[in-house]
């Protein structure tokens, strides 16, 4: 297959294909309309994955986001230098460090997911019928479904 060779969905893919295009055109507005931190998508990944974790080691949310924990160093170090993660070493095995958000890290997340969540608010109440509005909440449960389908997978013993 040559570089400029472009594979078609198939018949079973087109759904799926169809699904991920559509997701990914929603996502990229929804990263359009954050507010200027100053940090990287990276960085706000990282802040996310410890909200939703709580008090963390390093390790665990490098599993968690599929990178090397070598990787996530300078970024934790920045945001700690921000005032927006804390560490400090774990009392059970001073070895290693536990990382947690801070207060200034919880609003500064708070603040972004607020506006993304109004401009999404805005766009469909101002561009969808009232029967779109309720299937695409229907929808909603779905595909968090689909989204935590893997990990529930992999915990099921």
């Amino acid at each position: 297959m040559s570089a400029d060779t472009v594979t078609q969905p198939t018949p079973t893919s087109a759904p799926a294909t169809e699904l991920r295009e559509a997701m990914m055109a929603l996502a990229r507005q929804l990263r359009r309309h954050r507010p200027d931190n100053g940090l990287t998508l990276s960085q706000l990944e990282l802040l996310g994955d410890v909200s939703r974790a709580g008090v963390t080691t390093p390790a665990e949310i490098a599993g968690r986001l599929q990178v090397r924990v070598q990787s996530l160093t300078d970024s934790i170090n920045e945001l700690e230098a921000r005032g927006l993660l804390s560490r400090r070493p774990d009392a059970a095995d001073r070895r290693r460090q536990l990382v947690e958000l801070t207060p200034a890290g919880l609003d500064l997340l708070l603040r972004d997911r607020a506006q993304r969540d109004a401009w999404l608010s805005e766009m469909m109440r101002d561009h969808l019928s009232e029967l779109e509005f309720n299937l695409l909440m229907l929808t909603a449960p779905v595909l968090r479904k689909l989204a935590d389908a893997e990990h529930r997978a992999q915990s099921v013993p």
